[in-house]
């Protein structure tokens, strides 16, 4: 079950300003940066990123309809700054998985609290 929308929009403008600074280099984290579908405007959002070898994978905490999902899927890929560097990505592929096996078990776990089941993947270009 996504967060619900008027949780989408306090962190927008509260949470992921504060968030913002801190993701580009800790761990687990990054933030996307991508043009929106319609208006080409650049934004960021800070996500839970996780890298196996050339693949990154991203909890999609609001679901899968999110606009910055939308986006990447529309631009067929993205920026990702994390831990400091900057890496293109390419080739996002959506997936639905209930029993998250695509992140670390104990990050699994936190994930299933919130009932986030759908996933972001994406391939260092």
């Amino acid at each position: 079950m996504p967060a619900p929308r008027w949780l989408a929009k306090f962190n927008r403008y509260v949470t992921n300003p504060l968030l913002s600074g801190i993701a580009r280099v800790l761990p687990c984290f990054g933030i996307v940066r991508h043009l929106g579908r319609r208006s080409g405007r650049a934004y960021e959002n800070p996500v839970c990123v996780f890298r196996y070898g050339s693949i990154y994978t991203i909890a999609l905490t609001y679901g899968p309809e999110a606009d910055w999902v939308r986006n990447v899927l529309a631009q067929e890929g993205c920026t990702l700054v994390t831990q400091g560097r900057l890496q293109k990505l390419t080739q996002p592929f959506l997936f639905y998985d209930p029993e998250r096996r695509a992140v670390p078990p104990l990050i699994a776990r936190l994930l299933g609290l919130g009932r986030v089941n759908y996933f972001l993947e994406l391939r260092a270009a």
